[in-house]
């Protein structure tokens, strides 16, 4: 264990996503875990970099219909294309919080951001939405009587199925209307029960288990949203910049994003 609360005995989930994209703030255990995932999910690394280039496209197509403050929860470690970077170049003057349980988290992102005035890092933990819309300094940033973006992206999968709808209820309640949520979410759907046992797994020995779901499971999480075209989809598939028509669907993992009526 180091000092500032961070636990480096045991893998951590945004630790182990920077190392999924390449990132070096991570350590032994968390590169020992994403090896033991690869061996059940061998696309993981591809999968990551699907899940930020549909953060981007879903954070565009958000600030393209009037949202001008988002809440991104689960943010992890700062990378390229951040979503404050996306916002900003289509609206300027956008705000945007970011949340995640990590520590080192807070402190990359803070130091990263420091000359941003739109943004801020706070801490908190979606399995606790009370504590994440009644942050100080989310309340500070984020005019709840507004529309505004929020994102779990690769993150609706931490939560039990017990968990699901009290969080999105606390979430969804506090939005007003013309509010987007966009998601991404692990699937079972046409994977052997080897391979998902595999990668559950390795998140069991997180702090945060890891749930797969089949699509009609995953589509409650939307519950109250109007899902935008193409609706819930494989991530590569969600309103893509390129497509390759030849190319292989990235088959573990689903998006969306939903408009509150």
């Amino acid at each position: 264990m180091t000092n500032a609360g961070i636990d480096t005995t045991r893998p951590h989930v945004a630790r182990m996503y920077d190392f999924y994209l390449g990132g070096k703030d991570n350590f032994a255990v968390d590169r020992e875990a994403v090896a033991a995932v690869e061996a059940a999910m061998p696309e993981v690394r591809r999968l990551a970099v699907e899940n930020r280039a549909f953060l981007r496209r879903a954070v565009r197509f958000m600030a393209g219909n009037g949202i001008r403050q988002f809440i991104d929860i689960g943010a992890g470690l700062p990378t390229a294309g951040n979503t404050h970077e996306v916002a900003q170049a289509v609206t300027p003057g956008a705000r945007v919080v970011y949340v995640d349980n990590d520590p080192i988290v807070l402190a990359h992102g803070r130091a990263l951001l420091a000359a941003n005035a739109g943004t801020t890092v706070v801490t908190a933990d979606l399995r606790e939405p009370g504590e994440v819309v009644g942050h100080p300094e989310v309340r500070e940033f984020i005019d709840f009587t507004q529309p505004v973006g929020v994102l779990l992206i690769a993150m609706t999968h931490f939560l039990r199925d017990d968990e699901r709808e009290p969080v999105m209820n606390v979430l969804r309640g506090s939005l007003a209307p013309g509010s987007y949520l966009a998601a991404t979410h692990v699937t079972v759907d046409n994977h052997s029960g080897a391979a998902v046992e595999g990668v559950e797994a390795v998140y069991r020995k997180t702090p945060t288990p890891i749930f797969f779901r089949r699509h009609d499971e995953i589509a409650r999480f939307f519950d109250g949203f109007e899902l935008a075209p193409p609706g819930l989809v494989t991530v590569d598939r969600w309103r893509p910049d390129h497509q390759d028509p030849a190319s292989e669907p990235t088959r573990w993992l689903y998006g969306g994003v939903g408009r509150l009526s």
